[in-house]
């Protein structure tokens, strides 16, 4: 672990997820990913768009989202899929891309692709020469998306790697591209999520962003139950980033909450 800051006080309270979470604050608020029980892992709804149960939260959505059409395409096929609640909230997405082209970014990692929206999303802002490491460990998912990859024209901006990330993160590592990367987003198994951040961490250059997905997990941190592997894993790396020094961030009650981890 790195060196501790200072620990402020914070509200208790903490707005949850989107409207697929429920009513709170205005709207109510995997290396390779596996499909969870419809409980376990809600990203942002019907195709990773909040459900239109809270006017205000559709509001957001109408004036704010500015969706690619093949990510629009890619969005509704995944919509149809028995694990669509893995994909990640569309205005979530839209946001690291902003991310991503704010810092000029070339250099992507991202851990847990399921059929890749995300990927294409950050792949359709990246310069010609810019790539994304994708990690994922099932290639079922990916097949949905790679075709549309390649639609959108970004494919060769697509490094996928279907191994466990752990691995790809060692040898990214060992062939000495650590500080080169710009950004990385980590939304895979949670039980591995500190890992992860500790590699990326390494791989990420100063002033680079690492985004951390489920940092609400449908608000099971609030009670993390002893047997619960995945919510204490995220519970203890929310904890942990706190007080990280290492770091800069921002909690976002976006999607099922994401960290934004900004290197110093």
């Amino acid at each position: 672990p790195g060196p501790e800051m200072p620990l402020f006080s914070v509200p208790k309270e903490v707005a949850v997820g989107t409207a697929m979470l429920g009513v709170a604050f205005a709207t109510g608020m995997l290396a390779g990913k596996r499909c969870s029980p419809p409980h376990a892992h809600a990203n942002g709804g019907l195709g990773g768009c909040a459900l239109p149960s809270s006017p205000l939260w559709q509001y957001i959505l109408d004036h704010s989202l500015r969706e690619h059409p093949i990510l629009k395409k890619l969005r509704l096929l995944t919509a149809d899929h028995p694990c669509s609640r893995m994909m990640v909230s569309c205005d979530q997405a839209q946001l690291m891309a902003n991310l991503v082209k704010l810092i000029k970014a070339k250099k992507v990692i991202e851990i847990g692709v399921f059929t890749g929206y995300n990927t294409l999303n950050m792949a359709l802002v990246l310069p010609d020469n810019g790539r994304v490491i994708a990690c994922d460990i099932n290639e079922d998912y990916v097949k949905i998306g790679k075709p549309l990859w390649k639609e959108a024209g970004v494919d060769h901006k697509i490094d996928l790697r279907i191994k466990p990330a752990i691995q790809t993160l060692d040898e990214l590592l060992a062939s000495g591209e650590a500080e080169t990367f710009d950004f990385a987003f980590i939304d895979a198994d949670k039980e591995s999520c500190n890992e992860y951040y500790e590699k990326c961490l390494r791989l990420i250059k100063k002033g680079g962003i690492i985004a951390i997905d489920n940092v609400l997990w449908s608000g099971r941190v609030l009670k993390p139950r002893k047997d619960d592997l995945a919510t204490q894993s995220i519970h203890h790396l929310n904890e942990k980033l706190l007080r990280d020094a290492r770091v800069n961030i921002s909690m976002l009650p976006m999607g099922d909450g994401v960290t934004l981890a900004f290197k110093l």
